[in-house]
């Protein structure tokens, strides 16, 4: 087996396992659903992660590849408002998705939080990254308050990802969303 192979598999393993522990959640997610979601022989699995806590970590990984990539093309609009907003509008994109199972990162930093292995930590260095990502949005339009600024918006987010999940609603996301288009306007 090659090395890119290897790698191949691994990364669908990754891809998989971020998909299927958004879906069913930590504890309900078996090695055997995320080879079976990745189109891995289950025995394969091992080979590559010795235990499901491992593949949790190349979950938190790959959610922290998704993020660069997203940053990256959140980078391309001019004003940092237009990128602000950029993420408002990539957030209402995934409406539905987050109606029926909530915020992929959120949720996993949720249920990870429960448990005493350091993987809440891991999630939560991914998510402080966007955290930064958004002050520094708001530091470029002259905001002092920008961390503040940061931390509103992104629980704003997180509190509508919640609602819209708990209600199966994904026009609160669509309706705040506008919202805090509106907000983030008033605020240049």
């Amino acid at each position: 087996m090659t090395n890119s192979t290897r790698a191949g598999k691994r990364e669908r393993l990754a891809g998989a396992a971020v998909r299927v522990l958004h879906e069913q959640g930590v504890e309900k997610t078996t090695l055997a659903d995320i080879a079976r979601a990745a189109d891995v022989p289950v025995g394969n699995v091992y080979y590559y992660f010795k235990t499901k806590d491992q593949l949790i970590e190349a979950a938190i990984e790959a959610h922290g590849h998704e993020l660069d990539s997203m940053i990256e093309a959140l980078e391309r609009p001019a004003t940092p408002q237009e990128r602000l907003k950029a993420l408002l509008r990539g957030w209402i994109g995934h409406s539905d998705l987050t109606a029926r199972y909530g915020c992929p990162t959120g949720t996993l930093a949720s249920e990870l939080d429960k448990r005493d292995d350091g993987l809440d930590r891991a999630i939560a260095k991914v998510m402080g990254r966007l955290l930064d990502w958004v002050e520094a949005q708001f530091a470029a339009m002259g905001r002092q308050d920008a961390r503040e600024l940061a931390v509103a918006l992104f629980a704003s987010y997180q509190g509508i990802a919640l609602l819209t999940n708990t209600f199966r609603d994904p026009g609160l996301m669509a309706m705040e969303g506008r919202r805090l288009e509106r907000w983030i306007d008033s605020l240049s």
